[in-house]
């Protein structure tokens, strides 16, 4: 959380586009904050092409496009098996770039399940965009509000903004004083 997986992906959007190539930005319908939109927390936003759900043929609704250089998704961790193997056919037997910005864990510290987990298993590269805690450490841990108070149970999915959730970075000795479990 925080540290700009959103923005990153927009400006790498914007970077293709740019140069004349062809993108198409995939989010999973199930993430509802923004609708349709990849939204940041700086400001920018973007339309995306695809909204994905665990039916999506992800490997066929790219081929329908021609000339696709890259496919870059939000908040991949919500995808599934299926998803993540299409992406992965799109990059190995139709050499489409695919380029995956997600969460590796969850509010309570465990592998977001199937996306983050197959993700994790199967990609070539994985790059950490790091995001620091209020008290300039680097955060490691995603930590969940609800009314601005940290929570440690409840479902593995609630959309930041929904119901008075909001999320936070933090470090490992704050994520464990505000009551988290390692």
């Amino acid at each position: 959380m925080n540290s700009g997986k959103s923005d990153t992906l927009i400006k790498t959007a914007f970077n293709y586009e740019e140069r004349g190539l062809s993108i198409i930005v995939i989010k999973p319908s199930i993430d509802t904050k923004g609708d349709d939109m990849i939204v940041a927390r700086g400001g920018h936003s973007r339309k995306a092409d695809i909204l994905a759900n665990a039916d999506t043929n992800l490997e066929n609704a790219v081929l329908q496009k021609e000339h696709v250089s890259c496919v870059l998704v939000d908040e991949a961790q919500f995808l599934s098996l299926d998803n993540i193997s299409q992406l992965y056919r799109l990059a190995k037997i139709h050499n489409i770039s695919v380029i995956c910005y997600g969460l590796r864990a969850d509010f309570q510290t465990n592998l977001f399940m199937p996306g983050s987990k197959r993700l994790f298993e199967i990609a070539d590269t994985i790059e950490k965009l790091p995001t620091m805690c209020f008290c300039g450490k680097q955060a490691e841990f995603n930590t969940r509000k609800v009314n601005g108070n940290y929570v440690f149970d409840g479902k593995q999915l609630a959309i930041d903004g929904e119901d008075k959730v909001t999320y936070d970075s933090l470090c490992g000795e704050h994520y464990i004083e505000a009551g988290g479990s390692i």
